[in-house]
């Protein structure tokens, strides 16, 4: 259903480090950048989640919204908070099975550097 997502930021260069380092593990990568944004898709294709520079006006909406990123495995989940951990986000839910949200759902939520409530997650057997 959706094309693209974008987040604003209010540092690019902190961002764009979050973000390199927590979508290498799902496989995900920069497709394009300039000097006011990133994007992230999947090499060689176009960008499906971007990060645009907007200092003084980043907000990250409240409660009830989150991006959920799709991974290609548990270990690429585990990868992901790991990473994102590691470069300035915030631990909101260690990866585990959600079962609340069906039988193999397999998840791990953080917080990135501008307070967005973001998640990676495998729906399927191990």
């Amino acid at each position: 259903m959706l094309h693209h997502l974008s987040f604003g930021v209010a540092d690019l260069a902190r961002s764009t480090a979050f973000y390199d380092a927590a979508l290498s593990p799902l496989g995900y990568g920069r497709v394009w950048a300039d000097e006011t944004a990133v994007g992230y898709g999947h090499p060689g294709g176009g960008d499906k989640f971007a990060i645009k520079l907007r200092p003084g006006e980043a907000r990250a909406p409240g409660p009830g919204f989150h991006a959920a990123f799709a991974a290609p495995s548990r270990e690429a989940v585990a990868g992901f908070h790991e990473a994102a951990l590691r470069h300035g986000g915030q631990d909101n839910g260690p990866p585990e099975l959600c079962p609340e949200y069906g039988e193999h759902y397999y998840a791990a939520f953080v917080i990135d550097p501008d307070g967005y409530a973001i998640e990676a997650v495998i729906n399927g057997p191990a």
